[in-house]
């Protein structure tokens, strides 16, 4: 389980992130949202161990990154795919790794072919890489260990239509089995299709935080589609209650529950051919509307830092 309590985070006079708090739980993927600069890749930079809170803390299972024994078992971590050494060839990458984790060379194997790498891309050295060949990479990495959480930032960037699905895949089979992801993204439609939590960031500040069923309804009101042999005597008896009407051509848009719109059709003796929940607005308005000028300044993970914590030996082998 992922906790981040009362998060601050300042590089210098810049206030990066500001009193976030969130609690992503095991067998769940929360989508972690916001514009650029509006603190996600501070956040997961605390709580992987890479940079120090001003104040407050972000834990897994309960300890800092720093104090959990051979951390890559618990947590994998993959913040920029484009970390690796550029000369070294995609198996030395994880055969580093995985001896730094003191795990067998068959763990190697069981990866490469896991994210799509095994043969000859293996052998290739990550100079020669594509951008969602890299993420496959970062992704072999931080599943090396077999761990319970993964904290992935942007992990669809270069990955084609079909690497978009394996990977929606890859790790709803994770959460599925007990895992707790962490996932940055701004692929919003991805992040809509996969997500069972959402928390939306901006100014540093949580701007919201939830189920995604919870947010995205909450922000429709309640409202259904319906259809019937008598579109204008229904529309008339729905009025007569006060109810709000909207044609449109899939049918009407009745801003009530399926209850009141079953008495209404009951009462004028109309017979109804569809009655459905309007869908809430999708991610990318929820999205917009949260965060339209919260930008804080850009999020600065490259940043001099006088007190970031160095990388752990896991991480130091990915490079």
């Amino acid at each position: 389980m992922i906790q981040v309590e009362h998060l601050t985070k300042r590089y210098g006079g810049q206030l990066s992130v500001d009193d976030v708090t969130f609690t992503c739980r095991p067998g769940t993927v929360t989508g972690f949202l916001g514009p650029n600069g509006a603190g996600k890749t501070t956040t997961m930079r605390v709580l992987c161990g890479l940079s120090r809170a001003t104040s407050g803390s972000a834990t897994v299972d309960g300890r800092a990154y720093a104090d959990i024994p051979d951390p890559g078992r618990v947590v994998g971590v993959l913040l920029d795919a484009g970390a690796t050494h550029p000369g070294r060839r995609g198996r030395e990458v994880l055969s580093l790794a995985a001896r730094t984790m003191r795990l067998p060379a068959e763990r190697v194997d069981e990866v490469l072919a896991l994210v799509g790498l095994a043969g000859r891309p293996e052998r290739l050295r990550t100079r020669q890489y594509s951008l969602g060949m890299r993420q496959r990479l970062g992704l072999a990495v931080a599943l090396l260990g077999d761990p319970r959480v993964l904290v992935l930032d942007e992990p669809a960037n270069g990955l084609d239509p079909e690497g978009i699905f394996w990977m929606r895949g890859l790790l709803r089979d994770f959460a599925d089995r007990g895992g707790t992801v962490l996932l940055s993204s701004h692929l919003l439609g991805e992040v809509e299709a996969i997500a069972d939590q959402l928390v939306v960031i901006g100014r540093g500040r949580v701007a919201a935080a939830g189920s995604k069923e919870e947010l995205l309804a909450a922000s429709s009101g309640e409202a259904v589609l319906v259809r019937s042999l008598d579109d204008e005597a229904l529309v008339a008896a729905l009025q007569a209650t006060g109810v709000g009407v909207t044609p449109s051509e899939e049918g009407l848009t009745v801003q009530a529950g399926a209850e009141a719109v079953g008495r209404a059709a009951l009462a004028a003796g109309v017979v109804l051919t569809g009655l459905r929940p309007v869908g809430g607005r999708r991610l990318e308005e929820l999205f917009f509307s949260m965060t339209q000028g919260s930008e804080l300044g850009e999020d600065r993970p490259d940043a001099p830092d006088p007190h970031a914590a160095p990388a752990t030996s896991a991480q130091e082998a990915s490079r």
